[in-house]
C-alpha cells in the first residue's frame, strides 16, 4: 500500500490508486501506449469530442472496480470458505485485471483486428503473460503465478466467477465505464445511468454477481442507456461510413503490399513500424509499436500514393469525405450485384467503394450455453435469497430481451447521389441508381418508373 494518489476525472471526479502495484503498472510503456488509441476510433468524425482514449477508460473501469470491491469488502466479506461471500484476497487480481482490460487493443482497434487478424483479448494476455514486458515484470513484484492468475480473469477461465463477472458481464466495470465515459465525451444526454445505485446494490454469491431486488429501476435505466448509445452513437451510419472506408484502405494497401512483394518490389510506403503486420509474422513487441499515430502517419503518405485508388481512398479518410448509405432488408438485398454494377459503371472499383456492413446488438439477452458469445444472465435477489432473472421481474426489460437493434447498409460514393447535366454521359447511370433509392431505403423500382 502507498499513501492515496489521486487522478482527476471528468466522468467519475476522482480515481483513487492506493496500491504500488497498481501505480507501477500505470506506468509502464505497454499501459502508457494506450494515451495513444481512441477509445471511440474514428466516432470522433461524427462527434467531434469523443476524442478520449482507451488510457482513461481503462482507469475509469479500475475505479469503477476499486469502488464495487470496497462495497463487497465492506457489507459482504467472507468468514468461511465456500460460504459464497467476498473474498478481501481477490481484491488485488480484480483491480490487476480491470485496469489492464484493454491492454492489446490495436490501432483504431475492431478495424484493425479485421484487417490484420488479431484478437485484443489474445494479446491482452499475451503482454501480461510474457517476461519480455514490463506489465509482466511488475505484475510478478505480487507473487510469481500473479500474472497469470491476472490472464485468467481476461481469458474469462479463472476460479472465482465473481472476479470474471465483474470485468465481463452484461453488467460490468467494463459496460458501466464506457457507456458514461463515450456519452459524456460524444455529449450525448441518453447513456447516463445510477452508477452508485447499481454499486450500491451488487451481492455477491456462490455462482458469482447477483443485484438486490430493489435495485431493478436502475439496472433498468443502465440497460436502457446501452441501447440508446448503440442506437445513437456506436451504430451512426456516418461513423460506419467512415469504418468502411479505413477497412477498404487497409485492404488496398495489403493488396499492394502482396503484388509488390510477389513481382519482387520494395514495399517502401509501407513503414517499418506497420510492415510486419502486412507480412503477417508480427512479434509481440513489434505490435506494441503501432498505435493510431502510427497509422495516421501512413495514410497521410498514402494520400500522395500513385495508386490512385490508395491515394483517393486515404484523402476521403483524412479529409472527412465518407461514404453515403441506404439501408438494405431482406426483399431488397438481390439488388446489391445491380447496385455495384451500376457502381463499377461510373468507374469506381466495387471492391473499394462499395460495402454491406450490418450492425446488430442486443440490449439484453437471457443465458443461453449454446449462444457463441455467452451472456451472463443479470439476476436479482429476493428478499428470502432466491435468484431471479431480470426479464422475470421486469416488464420493460422482457420487452427488449432478445430483440436485435440496428441495420444493414449498403455504402456507395457520395457522388452516386449528384445531380449532373443531361450532356454528361455518365448522367443516366447516375440517374438509375437512384432510381433505386428512396428516402435512405434500397427499393425495388415499380416497372412503371422512368429514368430521369
Amino acid at each position: 500500500m502507498i499513501k492515496e494518489k489521486i487522478l482527476r476525472d471528468p466522468v467519475l471526479n476522482e480515481i483513487h490508486v492506493y496500491d504500488q502495484v497498481i501505480l507501477d503498472l500505470i506506468g509502464t510503456p505497454e499501459f502508457q501506449r494506450l494515451r495513444r488509441i481512441k477509445q471511440l476510433g474514428v466516432t470522433s468524425e461524427v462527434f467531434h469530442g469523443a476524442e478520449h482514449s482507451r488510457f482513461a477508460h481503462s482507469l475509469g473501469v479500475y475505479e469503477i472496480a476499486r469502488r464495487i470491491e470496497m462495497h463487497l469488502s465492506l457489507f459482504y466479506p467472507s468468514q468461511t470458505a465456500g460460504d459464497g461471500l467476498w473474498d478481501k484476497e481477490e481484491r488485488l487480481v480484480l483491480l490487476a485485471a480491470a485496469l489492464l482490460h484493454d491492454l492489446g487493443h490495436g490501432a483504431y482497434s475492431h478495424t484493425f483486428e479485421h484487417i490484420f487478424k488479431t484478437d485484443h483479448e489474445s494479446y491482452t494476455q499475451k503482454i501480461i503473460l510474457s517476461p519480455d514486458t514490463q506489465i509482466h515484470a511488475v505484475l510478478e513484484q505480487v507473487a510469481p503465478d500473479f500474472p497469470e492468475k491476472v490472464a485468467q480473469v481476461i481469458a474469462k477461465t479463472y476460479p472465482n466467477p465473481q472476479v470474471v463477472q465483474l470485468i465481463s458481464s452484461q453488467i460490468d466495470a467494463d459496460r458501466m465505464d464506457y457507456l458514461l465515459r463515450d456519452a459524456y465525451f460524444t455529449g450525448a444526454s441518453y447513456g447516463h445511468f445510477d452508477l452508485a445505485r447499481i454499486i450500491q446494490m451488487i451481492h455477491p454469491y456462490e455462482g458469482g454477481i447477483a443485484f438486490d431486488d430493489k435495485g431493478m429501476y436502475a439496472i433498468e435505466d443502465y440497460v436502457v442507456s446501452r441501447y440508446q448509445m448503440y442506437v445513437q452513437v456506436y451504430f451512426h451510419p456516418v461513423s460506419r461510413a467512415m469504418e468502411v472506408l479505413l477497412q477498404h484502405l487497409l485492404e488496398r494497401v495489403m493488396y499492394l503490399y502482396q503484388q509488390n512483394k510477389e513481382n519482387g518490389l520494395q514495399n517502401n510506403f509501407v513503414s517499418p513500424l506497420l510492415q510486419p503486420l502486412f507480412r503477417g509474422e508480427v512479434n509481440l513487441q513489434e505490435y506494441l509499436m503501432v498505435d493510431d499515430a502510427v497509422l495516421l502517419a501512413n495514410i497521410s503518405e498514402w494520400r500522395l500514393n500513385e495508386d490512385s485508388v490508395l491515394a483517393d481512398l486515404a484523402h476521403r479518410f483524412l479529409d472527412r469525405v465518407p461514404l453515403k448509405s441506404m439501408t438494405i432488408s431482406k426483399q431488397t438485398r438481390g439488388l446489391l450485384p445491380e447496385m455495384r454494377a451500376l457502381v463499377e459503371a461510373v468507374g469506381y472499383d466495387p471492391n473499394y467503394y462499395t460495402a454491406e456492413n450490418d450492425s446488430f446488438d442486443l440490449p439484453y439477452d437471457d443465458f443461453d450455453p449454446e449462444a457463441f458469445k455467452q451472456r451472463t444472465q443479470i439476476e436479482l435477489r429476493q428478499q428470502n435469497g432466491d435468484l431471479v432473472e431480470l426479464s422475470q421481474r421486469s416488464t420493460l426489460v422482457e420487452a427488449l430481451m432478445g430483440r436485435e437493434f440496428g441495420d444493414a447498409r449498403l455504402f456507395f460514393p457520395r457522388e452516386m447521389l449528384q445531380e449532373h447535366p443531361v450532356e454528361d454521359v455518365m448522367a443516366p447511370i447516375y440517374a438509375d441508381f437512384q432510381r433505386y433509392i428512396e428516402n435512405g431505403q434500397l427499393i425495388e423500382p415499380k416497372p412503371t418508373d422512368s429514368v430521369k
